[in-house]
């Protein structure tokens, strides 16, 4: 016996069974993010242009790492976390400021202290431009690529930007991103982090 709609679609008698066998249970996976492959070009230019600006700006960095260390007489580096690619956690490389007086103004003044952040880059885990990288986002389509040590919203006209405007230019950033668009804002981030510095 049994019910006629389960005679007729082939179901046997009896809850998790089918022919006299136990039923497997089913289990669930949530679905993975696929994050699409990064333009070789990019990676190109974010591994040449690190290395390069790591040239130039060698005996700066190593002037703001000694000035922070005479000053604090601590640790000149500090590491924070954040998501990457795909939301992969990682540590970002920063000259750790806080608290060292008339020498860490100095080198937030002069924007040296999101410059260790190229040794990210040379790892892989940040590119030259990207969304700002955070430890957690409501937005996951920014881990759709590497976060960046310059955007859309750091070259924009204005340095006081609410948060949900730098959401909207880091997501057409990420739904727009070519080649060209890197290089444009790479050229506009020294004006922009001068003309920040001085607000």
């Amino acid at each position: 016996t049994g019910h006629p709609a389960a005679r007729r679609h082939g179901a046997a008698p009896g809850m998790g069974q089918r022919a006299g066998m136990p039923l497997t249970p089913l289990t669930l996976t949530a679905p993975r993010v696929r994050v699409p492959a990064a333009p070789p070009a990019k990676r190109v230019l974010d591994l040449l242009g690190a290395v390069l600006l790591l040239a130039l700006c060698a005996a700066p960095l190593a002037l703001a790492a000694g000035l922070l260390c005479a000053t604090r007489r601590a640790r000149v580096l500090v590491r924070q976390p954040a998501a990457g690619l795909g939301g992969r956690p990682f540590r970002t490389w920063r000259f750790d400021t806080a608290g060292a007086g008339w020498a860490g103004a100095a080198v937030e003044r002069c924007a040296l202290d999101g410059l260790p952040q190229l040794l990210n880059v040379v790892r892989g885990e940040m590119s030259l431009v990207g969304p700002r990288p955070q430890a957690r986002t409501d937005h996951p389509e920014r881990l759709l690529v590497r976060p960046g040590m310059t955007g859309l919203w750091q070259v924009s006209a204005r340095s006081d930007l609410p948060w949900e405007e730098m959401a909207l230019l880091d997501r057409h950033y990420v739904e727009n991103h070519w080649l060209g668009m890197d290089l444009a804002i790479l050229a506009q981030t020294p004006r922009a982090a001068y003309r920040q510095r001085l607000a």
